[in-house]
C-alpha cells in the first residue's frame, strides 16, 4: 500500500490509536470514568427521590389536619414531587418512638398553647418550615373564627414574591459544577493523555526503536503521526463522557439545565481540540528530551504547570480574574466554557479566546515540532530546554 493514498503520519497515528486501544489500562481507565459519571447521576437520584418523601406521625385527628395540609406547602416551596404520609398512633410515647426507630422523619405533637416537632437527631429544613407554616395558617384560622374575622381580610396586602435579575440563578449551583466539571476533565484527560505521550517517546527513543523508525519515516511524520492519533483518542474519551453526562441530566430531568449548557458544551468541543493539541506537541518534545524514564520527573514539569495553574485559576479566581483568563490560550479551554455555562458570555470574548488558542496551537506546534527533530535522536543524557533552543537539526 503507498504512502501516497496513506500518507507516513496517518500510519503512525494508526499504531498510536491501534496500540492503545489494546491496552487493557486504557480501556479500563476509559470505562472508570464512564462509571464514575453514570454513578454520579445514580446517587443525586437516589438522594434527591428520597428527600421528597416524608412520614409524619401524630395522635389527635388535629394534628393529622394539620400535617396532611402541610404537603401542599412544601410543594409550592420548592418541592413539586413531595410527599407526605400521616399516620396516626395512639399516644405520645408510640410517636416518639416511631421517630426513635426511623418509621417517621417527625412527630407533630400538640403541646400546650403551641405544637411540637420532635425529630431522631434533626428536623428536615423543608418539611419544619411546611409544618410550621400548616400551623400557623390552622392556628390563625381558628383564632379569626373565633373572634369573627375574616382571616383573608388580615392577610390581605401580606403576599411576598420574589424576582431574580439573573436567569440563571434557579441552577446556579449546578452550573457551577457544571463548569468544575468541564475543567476537571481537561485537566486529567490531557495530564494523562499527556504523560503517556511523553513515556512513549522516552521508551523508544531509551530503547533505541526510534532510531529504526526515524531511518525510514520523517521524524516530524512521526510527531504528527503522535500528535494526531492522541487527540483523536482524547476527544473520543471526552465526547463519550460528554455524552453519557448529557444523557444523566436528561434522564434525571434537569432538561432545563441541559438546553441552557448546550452552546458551552459545542465550545467546549472546540476549546479541547486546540488545547490538546497545541499541549500534545509540548508532551512529545518532553519525551524527547529525557533519555531515561527516570527524567521524565523534570522534563515534564512545564507541561504539567500549563495544566495546574489554569486549573487552580478556573476554581478559585475571583469572575473578574477568570474573564481575563478565559481568552488566554490554554486556559481558555478551561475557563471559558465553564463562564458559558454558568451564564452569558459576550461573543466576542469567545471568538478571541478561540482565535489566541488557534494561533497558540500554531506556534506551540511548530516549535515542537522543531525541538523535536533536535532532540529525538540525541542520547547520552537528558537535555535541558535551553541546550534544546541553541541545538541546530
Amino acid at each position: 500500500m503507498s504512502t501516497t493514498r496513506n500518507p507516513i503520519w496517518r500510519i503512525v497515528a494508526e499504531r498510536e490509536i491501534g496500540t492503545r486501544l489494546r491496552d487493557k489500562t486504557f480501556l479500563g481507565a476509559t470505562a472508570m470514568s464512564v462509571l464514575f459519571v453514570v454513578g454520579f447521576f445514580v446517587i443525586t437520584s437516589i438522594v434527591g427521590s428520597g428527600s421528597d418523601e416524608f412520614d409524619v406521625t401524630v395522635v389527635t385527628p388535629d394534628e393529622e389536619r394539620i400535617a396532611r395540609s402541610a404537603e401542599p406547602v412544601l410543594r409550592a416551596s420548592g418541592t413539586p414531587d413531595a410527599e407526605i404520609t400521616v399516620r396516626r398512633v395512639d399516644s405520645t410515647s408510640a410517636a416518639e418512638a416511631e421517630v426513635r426507630d426511623g418509621d417517621a422523619d417527625v412527630a407533630l405533637l400538640a403541646a400546650g398553647d403551641g405544637f411540637t416537632l420532635v425529630g431522631d437527631d434533626d428536623v428536615d429544613p423543608a418539611l419544619g418550615a411546611a409544618l410550621t407554616t400548616a400551623i400557623a395558617e390552622d392556628v390563625l384560622q381558628a383564632n379569626a373564627d373565633a373572634q369573627g374575622v375574616d382571616p383573608d381580610a388580615l392577610a390581605q396586602g401580606s403576599e411576598v414574591e420574589q424576582r431574580l435579575l439573573d436567569p440563571n440563578a434557579v441552577d446556579s449551583d449546578a452550573r457551577s459544577g457544571v463548569a468544575f466539571a468541564f475543567a476537571l476533565v481537561f485537566f486529567m484527560t490531557a495530564l494523562g493523555f499527556g504523560m503517556t505521550i511523553a513515556q512513549s517517546v522516552a521508551r523508544e527513543k531509551e530503547s533505541r526503536v526510534v532510531e529504526i523508525l526515524a531511518a525510514a519515516v520523517p521524524v516530524r511524520a512521526l510527531l504528527w503521526g503522535k500528535i494526531i492519533g492522541n487527540t483523536l483518542l482524547a476527544l473520543g474519551q471526552v465526547l463519550l463522557m460528554v455524552v453519557v453526562g448529557l444523557v444523566g441530566l436528561a434522564v434525571t430531568g434537569r432538561r432545563e439545565l441541559l438546553s441552557g449548557i448546550g452552546w458551552a458544551v459545542v465550545a467546549y468541543i472546540a476549546f479541547f481540540v486546540l488545547g490538546f493539541l497545541a499541549l500534545a506537541a509540548l508532551w512529545s518534545v518532553a519525551g524527547a528530551l529525557a533519555s531515561r524514564q527516570e527524567d521524565l520527573q523534570s522534563t515534564t514539569l512545564p507541561g504539567q504547570m500549563i495544566l495546574l495553574i489554569p486549573y487552580f485559576v478556573s476554581v478559585l479566581a475571583s469572575e473578574k480574574v477568570q474573564t481575563v483568563v478565559s481568552m488566554l490560550p490554554i486556559a481558555s479551554t478551561m475557563v471559558m466554557p465553564g463562564r458559558m455555562a454558568k451564564g452569558d458570555v459576550p461573543w466576542w470574548q469567545v471568538g478571541v479566546g478561540i482565535a489566541l488558542t488557534v494561533l497558540a496551537a500554531v506556534v506551540f506546534v511548530r516549535i515542537g515540532s522543531r525541538l523535536y527533530e533536535r532532540t529525538l535522536l540525541r542520547t547520552g543524557g537528558k537535555i535541558g530546554y535551553r541546550e534544546a533552543f541553541r541545538l541546530t537539526a
